[in-house]
């Protein structure tokens, strides 16, 4: 009996979890409960607004080349009109007739269907079917851009996070140094090896690094929000940041060439190639404008019939010897058009041009983009170098002084100045350590190379 109840409930608790599983909407997604520069990618790419507003415009574009495949297709339409003709004071409805005074009322209806069918008008509609099936891929690779662009924005939002962290940790240890030294300077003052007012500037000290500190946790927060928004998260939501190791190696990497970059961004930036594709559509275009200077051939046809009440024959039989068969073909023929044609012709190959000058712009854009990211990456490798060295040095110089006051050989002034040194040489290090790695990711990028962060 027990086991049987296990079982019951077995399949009860199975039952749920399953209807759970099948009403859960079939794009969510599971936050991570840490997240990474990968699963923060991966996750925008599933939820961000604007990739979505970007496939809901691809599939708007699908949805016009239908209707033009349609338009090779004949159109088909039916109608019927039923009517009532009232004559209140009889007659043969003839004016000044009065023969019949009794009110008369006719009852007809009109029945048809009609068919059209353009045969020819210059090719226009098949090259409208290559027009729009142009931008269904240019709509694909504007989806692409925006993958690229929001992955972008989430590598500088993470790695600005990162930086935060650790300009955190850096005023964390410089709190802690100002405590102590605020300590020691009330020991000396106690010892009377120390001025009040040197005492005072030292709590002065210590109160701006605490409002240092504040300051560096309030970055972290608004950094966070800029990443949640990337994101599609609430403000509420708890974000816990995966920090990686990043060694000197992972910083001095030594970095591609420009012109090998550049290369092979030609070969896959869906900018590029949505550019290039533009300047067919646009060369597409100048012949659909030329077909307006072609006849247009149509086959049409009809067919009608109609009943009245006031026919002595049966309803049937009036639809029956109503019935007429219209088909005819029309030939229309373009002669003067008030110029629209010849003026549509000439801005279209102006659009052309147009476009061509725009792929050669955005070409020019990405090299400029590449060339400022190596060099940028370049720079800030050489600086990380230096300020790692200015570092060491103006750390050893600090512990000196540092114990030296604390023996009461050097002043509050020499302290201060010193400490505050130690903390520029640290910033300076960690700006120049993170910026380094978004220029290199950033190549890494547009060397068709997935950006992660071991």
């Amino acid at each position: 009996m027990k086991l049987f109840r296990i079982t019951v409930l077995f399949m009860a608790l199975f039952s749920a979890s399953a209807t759970l599983l099948a009403n859960q909407p079939a794009d969510s997604v599971v936050k991570p409960t840490h997240w990474t520069l990968s699963s923060c990618i991966d996750y925008a790419m599933k939820n961000n607004i604007t990739i979505k507003k970007s496939v809901n415009t691809l599939q708007q574009s699908r949805v016009d080349t239908k209707l033009a495949k349609a338009a090779l297709f004949p159109s088909l339409s039916a109608s019927t009109t039923q009517g009532v003709t009232n004559q209140p004071f009889g007659g043969n409805g003839s004016y000044g007739s009065s023969y019949n005074s009794g009110s008369t009322n006719t009852y007809s209806g009109s029945y048809g269907a009609s068919a059209s069918w353009l045969l020819y008008n210059g090719g226009k509609n098949r090259e409208n079917i290559q027009y729009e099936q142009l931008l269904n891929k240019i709509d694909e690779l504007n989806i692409a851009t925006s993958r690229n662009d929001i992955q972008i924005s989430i590598t500088k939002a993470y790695l600005q996070i990162l930086y935060a962290i650790e300009a955190i940790k850096i005023n964390e240890n410089t709190v802690a140094t100002s405590k102590a030294t605020l300590d020691r300077g009330n020991e000396l003052f106690t010892a009377g090896k120390l001025a009040k007012p040197d005492v005072a500037q030292l709590e002065s000290q210590y109160s701006q690094d605490k409002y240092s500190l504040i300051q560096s946790q309030l970055t972290l927060s608004d950094d966070k929000v800029q990443l949640k928004q990337l994101l599609e998260l609430q403000g509420s939501d708890d974000m816990a940041i995966d920090f990686p190791t990043l060694s000197d190696d992972e910083v001095l990497t030594p970095l591609p060439s420009i012109e090998d970059v550049y290369q092979t961004a030609l070969t896959f930036m869906p900018e590029i190639k949505g550019s290039s594709l533009s300047t067919k559509a646009a060369k597409l275009n100048e012949k659909i404008a030329k077909t307006g200077l072609s006849p247009t051939v149509s086959l049409n046809a009809q067919v009608e019939t109609g009943n009245n009440n006031q026919s002595n024959e049966g309803f049937f039989t009036q639809l029956k010897n109503g019935w007429n068969n219209y088909v005819g073909v029309s030939v229309s023929i373009p002669i003067f058009d008030n110029r629209s044609t010849k003026s549509a012709v000439e801005k279209a190959k102006l659009a052309t041009e147009s476009s061509m000058l725009d792929e050669q712009d955005k070409k020019k854009t990405l090299y400029q983009t590449i060339e400022s990211i190596w060099q940028n990456g370049h720079s800030y490798q050489t600086q990380y170098v230096a300020a790692k060295e200015k570092y060491k040095s103006t750390k050893v110089s600090f512990d000196l002084i540092n114990e030296q006051f604390k023996l009461g050989m050097k002043n509050i002034v020499e302290l201060t100045t010193q400490k505050n040194d130690l903390l520029s040489a640290e910033q300076s290090v960690l700006q120049a350590k993170y910026m380094t790695i978004l220029n290199a990711e950033l190549l890494k990028f547009y060397s068709q190379q997935k950006i992660t962060l071991n």
